[in-house]
């Protein structure tokens, strides 16, 4: 029986490819780089939008420096982009949850600041920023994943625990201040207060802990565990906060009115974070 010349053997790398994909469907770590991805994606491109927008005030100070009089020229405000670092703390939090290290907040915002025309004492700013919260929790675990009712704290001091443990929680923001300067002419040496508020969305909440040990303190194995859920968080966050100090140095406090988790699915805390902001441009 006469064998056909014209079948061509099917190629082995489509097929390869195929399988090597389907392989990788069904593994967990895929999913979770994917999902990591993507939260270091929003997170970079919010930054980077963020910086954008800085250069573009410092863009604008300058050149309404070199159009307008030396007679019309105003002392431009410093505040447009700055940072805060703070001191994080959980009002009304049980005392079954320990705590322990330094439990802090770092905030980057870019705003756009309208003077009064009326008053150059007073201005109003609004911009975008991101806001990221980190609570150091001694021996303890946070089982924002668990397929349970609501979040439990679990005290895991009498057995296995890591050597560090923290949840994480960032949030894109837009914060609005009603700003007053004492000497609007000389900004970088001038009484600065500010009042104001900030809504955000939830963009990340994780827990993530660090060197595994036994309860007597001795290591067991050297890993990082890392876990993201938002179910229990509240999705938006609405703050109140205020600022003083001069020129570019300034003490601040912001408090959430929105509690950290959702109503009914854990305990009523409500962030609290008092600290230094650096301020530029």
């Amino acid at each position: 029986m006469a064998v056909s010349n014209n079948s061509k053997p099917q190629p082995l790398i489509p097929n390869l490819y195929l399988c090597l994909s389907f392989n990788l469907s069904l593994t967990s770590g895929k999913i979770h780089l994917l999902h990591s991805t993507i939260i270091m994606r929003k997170i970079v491109f919010a930054a980077l939008a963020i910086c954008l927008v800085s250069t573009a005030f410092a863009q604008k100070d300058s050149t309404l420096r070199r159009i307008l009089p030396a007679s019309d020229k105003e002392t431009p405000s410093n505040d447009h982009f700055f940072i805060q670092i703070g001191h994080l703390s959980w009002t009304n939090k049980p005392d079954s949850i320990n705590t322990k290290g330094i439990p802090r907040s770092l905030n980057i915002y870019a705003l756009i600041n309208f003077p009064f025309k009326t008053n150059p004492h007073w201005s109003v700013a609004i911009g975008p920023g991101i806001a990221s919260d980190n609570m150091y929790l001694d021996k303890m675990t946070v089982g924002i994943k668990d397929n349970t009712p609501s979040v439990q704290f679990h005290d895991v001091s009498d057995t296995s625990h890591f050597k560090r443990y923290k949840l994480s929680t960032n949030f894109l923001e837009v914060p609005v201040e009603l700003r007053y300067r004492l000497n609007p002419n000389d900004d970088r040496h001038s009484v600065k207060i500010a009042v104001g508020a900030k809504v955000g969305t939830l963009i990340n909440a994780h827990i993530k802990g660090k060197i595994l040990q036994s309860a007597n303190g001795q290591t067991l194995n050297d890993y990082t565990l890392k876990e993201s859920s938002k179910k229990f968080f509240s999705k938006q966050r609405l703050s109140v906060m205020g600022r003083i100090g001069i020129g570019p140095y300034s003490l601040f406090a912001s408090y959430s009115i929105t509690p950290l988790f959702k109503e009914g699915l854990g305990p009523t805390m409500r962030p609290l974070t008092i600290g230094l902001t650096l301020s530029g441009l």
